[in-house]
């Protein structure tokens, strides 16, 4: 029987963050330090995970508190400054999510994160976020936990700070055990990610290479793995050899040349694995007959900790923070091939690298415990420099695109606009989308232009993204719509349109009735065609119908029609009738007792001034004999 741990919160030193995944029983004892907690619980039981999120104590921690603070911990200008991250790519991409229970705050809190560093918001609503349960559904989902929560909202801000374009599904586990975990990464996949994080994990188990392994064994798609937050010793599934392992480092501003330095973190996760073999493209990792740990690295010190908001600011660490980052850096360099294994890529792109010489995370010999020139346990190869080091072999590196930035456009309600947009780089064909744009324009985006007639009065912020193969850039510009100016007097006019049906029916709506040029016996006031209603001598009903608006500003507005009336019926009862309407208003009826060639009605329509109106005939027949309702050369005039 499956039983869920308690919640969980231990105050614990940086450098011994206990916990393992698939052994039973408590983690090992902890030295309290008043700094950094541990977000999540330790395993109570056997098959069960935790998740590397550490969360500094003295960090901000409410919204209230902070909303006029910048706040603590690097966000994204900082990461994209740290690892020379492009500030475009990505578009497109979608990089999975996979944690335990749920955060039931985690859409919110993410708009709040983007909001704050001027992100492009991303949301259920426009595509970018979306969260399910293990199943593939968005309901029901897993149980709330506070310390999964926290992991949840450190990943998806992760994702969000290093690949603002990227889409983002959250793939929520029913509990910490591995059967659920595992779940909810096949999950992701079918769901169509190519980049899947996962920020939890354990010790290493037996059977991991013939029962577990299978789950990453997917040609063209990447999974990072966090190495954990407890010094050396192997934690999978970091150690599968499918698996990019993300070990941690600690991160400062420097005067060099880069403007950073960086050394392994003191309680990043090293290790060889007992089980897994080592992969062919790892024959640089000494020390280890079998796969070794890590393979690349990212910031993970709490001390030199991310920016992250769940319900108030703090700052959080652990190689839960480098996974994402790691994930995030990968849908940047692009689409993987579809029969790698992407945990290769940074092996052949070494030199695309920041190498990692100083730091060490416990006593055994280098290079498993100690950074050093070239591979090593605490830190892989290094951390991105770039994206270079985490494409394909084969692939040629994007080539950058620019967009041009438009001036600020100005407009008019009801008059039509166009603006054409500009981009160069890239292959040189580019698809266009845009965010934004006023009311009643549309974006062609194979040709980029903008146009249409606006609709309504306002300021908008408009976004254009061009996008080239992988490559994509954007421009921000305003676009302020002025109110039309009010009509001083009434345009003198003929509001009608087709009103002889010389050409056709439209915008004329009908139901069944006739127009005919000659041979049915009857013949038009002008032209050669008109509308026949009944004549058929059975029950019937036919409709002609045009909608219109009157200028506010005309005083005057009638409806002028010729009305030809024929009928077999002789007696002096109505039994076939023809009304006219606006709207539900009858203004005129007509019947087989006014029989007569044609004749000019008037009908007068001051009183809807400033309306929409849908003018109507409809000619009703009973069983009776034949009566024809001829109308033809029908104007609305107003002055």
């Amino acid at each position: 029987m499956r039983v869920r741990p308690a919640t969980l919160v231990l105050f614990v030193t940086v450098a011994s963050v206990a916990g393992g995944l698939w052994s039973a029983g408590p983690a090992a004892a902890q030295t309290p330090t008043p700094t950094v907690a541990r977000s999540c619980a330790a395993p109570v039981a056997a098959g069960q995970a935790t998740c590397f999120a550490l969360h500094r104590k003295n960090g901000q921690a409410t919204a209230a508190a902070t909303a006029a603070a910048v706040p603590a911990g690097y966000g994204p200008a900082d990461l994209h400054s740290a690892y020379k991250l492009p500030t475009t790519g990505g578009t497109g991409a979608t990089v999975a999510i996979v944690d335990a229970y749920d955060d039931p705050t985690a859409e919110s809190d993410l708009a709040t994160y983007r909001s704050q560093y001027g992100l492009t918001a991303c949301t259920t609503a426009n595509g970018c976020f979306r969260k399910v349960n293990q199943n593939g559904a968005a309901s029901p989902l897993p149980a709330a936990d506070p310390g999964w929560s926290g992991e949840i909202a450190l990943d998806v801000d992760m994702v969000s700070a290093a690949c603002p374009n990227c889409k983002i599904l959250l793939v929520e586990a029913n509990s910490s055990y591995d059967t659920d975990l595992f779940a909810a990464i096949d999950r992701a996949v079918a769901l169509g990610a190519k980049y899947v994080s996962n920020s939890w994990g354990g010790s290493e188990m037996s059977n991991q290479t013939t029962t577990y392994d299978a789950h990453f064994n997917k040609p063209g798609v990447v999974f990072t793995a966090a190495t954990g937050d407890n010094g050396t010793g192997a934690e999978y599934p970091a150690t599968s050899k499918y698996v990019t392992a993300v070990g941690g480092t600690s991160l400062t501003r420097a005067g060099n040349a880069r403007g950073w330095t960086e050394s392994a973190w003191n309680s990043g996760g090293s290790g060889c694995s007992a089980y897994d073999a080592k992969p062919t493209w790892q024959t640089v990792a000494t020390g280890c007959a079998n796969r070794g740990e890590s393979d690349v690295s990212a910031v993970a010190d709490p001390n030199t900790g991310v920016a992250v908001y769940i319900g108030g600011w703090q700052v959080y660490g652990g190689t839960s923070a480098a996974s994402p980052i790691v994930a995030a850096v990968y849908a940047l360099a692009g689409t993987p091939g579809a029969t790698d294994y992407p945990a290769a890529y940074p092996y052949a792109h070494q030199s695309a690298l920041f190498d990692v010489s100083g730091g060490t995370n416990g006593t055994c010999a280098p290079p498993i415990c100690t950074a050093g020139t070239g591979w090593d346990g605490p830190t892989g190869l290094g951390s991105p420099n770039g994206t270079a080091a985490f494409a394909a072999a084969t692939a040629p590196a994007p080539a950058p695109v620019t967009v041009t930035a438009p001036a600020n456009q100005t407009g008019t309600v009801g008059t039509s606009a166009s603006l054409t947009l500009h981009a160069s780089g890239g292959t040189g064909t580019y698809t266009w989308t845009a965010s934004g744009l006023p009311a009643g324009l549309v974006l062609n985006g194979s040709t980029g232009v903008v146009s249409g007639t606006p609709t309504a009065a306002g300021t908008s912020t408009v976004t254009v993204t061009a996008t080239s193969g992988t490559a994509s850039a954007r421009a921000t510009f305003t676009w302020t719509v002025a109110a039309a100016p009010a009509p001083t007097s009434c345009p003198a006019a003929q509001l009608l349109g087709n009103t002889g049906l010389e050409s056709g029916t439209a915008p004329w709506t009908t139901s069944p009735y006739v127009v005919s040029a000659t041979g049915d016996g009857e013949v038009a006031h002008a032209g050669s065609h008109y509308a026949w209603l009944d004549g058929y001598g059975t029950t019937h009903t036919d409709t002609l119908a045009q909608s219109v608006t009157i200028p506010a500003t005309c005083k005057s507005a009638t409806l002028t029609f010729w009305l030809r009336i024929d009928s077999q019926d002789t007696g002096t009862v109505a039994q076939d009738t023809l009304t006219v309407k606006a709207g539900s208003t009858v203004l005129a009826t007509y019947s087989n007792l006014n029989r007569s060639g044609y004749t000019q009605k008037s009908v007068n329509l001051a009183a809807y001034a400033g309306q929409k109106v849908t003018l109507t005939f409809t000619g009703v027949e009973n069983a009776s004999l034949a009566t024809s309702f001829v109308v033809d050369d029908v104007a609305l005039t107003v002055g």
